[in-house]
């Protein structure tokens, strides 16, 4: 039970942080002003994890490759820890890929919280400007969507869609952590 619960917080720590260094990747990647109090919070979380990679991982175009090389080490480090805690069982080469197995599944988890948090605004608070910048986040992955699922009766299906996508691709991943831990 000890194991069980020092493995949560560290994955609610690591989740925190590491997500966080997500979506500053995922707002810089779409230009959205970090001046509210969402892109401010990001900042606050990732600046310490960003900002001192940045001076060896440069950017590759629009692609701030520190936020996501800090979010992959904070996962290895959740990892690490896990594997130290197992006792250091296990080859370590392991701990590398299940790290990035679950940076995959909190670039995941992080998607499906965007997109749910964009279908629940749209309903209830329609051109706020908490939906407008959730629906910047959204854009890239609901457009391709809209253009092959059409509206049904004035009814945008694609968050739906995107749902049901990132569900299978969750259940994708998860399979194949669990094979690499057996």
């Amino acid at each position: 039970m000890f194991t069980q619960i020092i493995s949560l917080v560290l994955d609610v720590i690591a989740s925190l942080m590491a997500g966080a260094c997500l979506v500053r990747l995922a707002m810089q990647w779409q230009r959205i002003p970090f001046n509210n109090p969402v892109g401010q919070f990001i900042f606050a979380v990732s600046d310490r994890w960003v900002l001192p990679l940045r001076r060896w991982v440069p950017a590759v175009g629009r692609l701030d490759t520190a936020s996501l090389v800090s979010a992959w080490l904070i996962k290895l480090a959740q990892f690490m820890l896990l594997w130290l805690l197992g006792g250091g069982q296990g080859a370590l080469l392991l701990v590398w890929l299940l790290s990035a197995i679950g940076l995959l599944q909190l670039a995941i988890s992080c998607l499906t919280g965007v997109v749910l948090l964009f279908a629940v605004l749209s309903w209830v608070q329609p051109g706020s400007a908490n939906l407008m910048f959730v629906d910047r986040l959204c854009q890239p992955w609901l457009a391709p969507i809209r253009r092959i699922v059409p509206s049904v009766g004035g009814l945008d299906l694609s968050s739906l869609v995107l749902l049901v996508l990132l569900q299978i691709a969750g259940m994708v991943v998860g399979t194949l952590q669990m094979g690499l831990m057996h």
